[in-house]
């Protein structure tokens, strides 16, 4: 049944002349008593006992009237949630990272979501500055990816990938023909790290303190070009995901060695604020970065 038809009817019942339905429907008196003849024709039966000014129900067309009140808002309602979900659809986020490698995948994902969600404006806050859970509670920050879980339940996170940290040293660097290092193999070296507090740096927070090791000399150096030629000139070592490096041409005077004989691996999560976690734009986000070909494009 054409939807037009019971709008029609409804229309007839709720203003009572043939004059104002039209209005209404922006149609002509003749359109519209066209339309309800080929109506009453379809269905064959008469719909309304028509004088010149009352327009009364028949039993079939009482019918028909409350069908069309049933329908009609049922669709209302429904348009109605479809406004909702599309209102809660749109919204910004501002998107930091506490491990500044991640940066390196997060622009193409970006571009991504904004062909699929051209409603959700992602900020990248490049110069965010840890620790990234104050941030999120202070609404600096409505996202962060960190490397380490929270422990306040008024921040969410969703587990995104692992990876492998490595020593990279110079050759010439007496840790270079270890297969693996131990905690206190940096207690006489100069630790490059890309940023304070060292509450932030993974190889400080999971291999040395546990060991209660401190090691000679610590510098933040955030560019990674700088780092690397420090590196190179055997002034000191730093810890990397390989995949953090892989946009760099690295010398063949630097070398990866392994932190532990197990390794040392560390999880990356998403954090939110609990309280936004039934967000739809937030929920967008998050089901698309853990599905995404990220993690691949990240550590491969």
């Amino acid at each position: 049944m054409d939807l037009r038809y019971l709008k029609l009817v409804k229309t007839i019942v709720e203003e009572g002349n043939i004059t104002k339905s039209a209005d209404r429907l922006f149609l002509t008196k003749s359109a519209l008593s066209h339309q309800l003849r080929e109506f009453e024709e379809r269905i064959g039966i008469k719909v309304f006992i028509r004088s010149r000014n009352d327009w009364q129900l028949t039993k079939g067309g009482q019918e028909i009237y409350d069908l069309a009140c049933q329908v009609i808002e049922r669709i209302d309602e429904g348009l109605a949630k479809i406004t909702q979900i599309k209102a809660g659809s749109q919204g910004t986020i501002k998107l930091g990272t506490e491990c500044y490698s991640f940066y390196h995948g997060l622009p193409a994902f970006i571009q991504k979501m904004g062909v699929l969600y051209p409603e959700i404006d992602i900020i990248l806050q490049v110069e965010s500055k840890p620790p990234p859970f104050s941030q999120l509670l202070s609404n600096e920050l409505d996202m962060c990816i960190v490397t380490h879980d929270s422990v306040s339940d008024k921040i969410l996170t969703y587990e995104l990938f692992d990876d492998e940290l490595f020593a990279l040293v110079n050759v010439e660097n007496d840790l270079a023909d270890k297969d693996y290092l131990d905690p206190a193999d940096f207690a006489e070296q100069h630790l490059i790290i890309h940023s304070y507090p060292l509450e932030t740096v993974s190889v400080y927070q999971h291999f040395l303190k546990p060991h209660h090791v401190d090691p000679k000399r610590i510098t933040a150096v955030p560019m990674t070009e700088v780092a690397l030629e420090l590196i190179d000139s055997n002034m000191g070592i730093a810890c990397y995901s390989k995949w953090a490096l892989k946009l760099f041409k690295l010398p063949e005077t630097l070398k990866f060695v392994r932190l532990g004989k197990q390794g040392l691996r560390r999880k990356h999560f998403l954090a939110i604020r609990a309280e936004d976690q039934d967000k739809q734009y937030i929920r967008d986000f998050i089901d698309n970065i853990k599905e995404d070909d990220m993690r691949a494009a990240l550590i491969s």
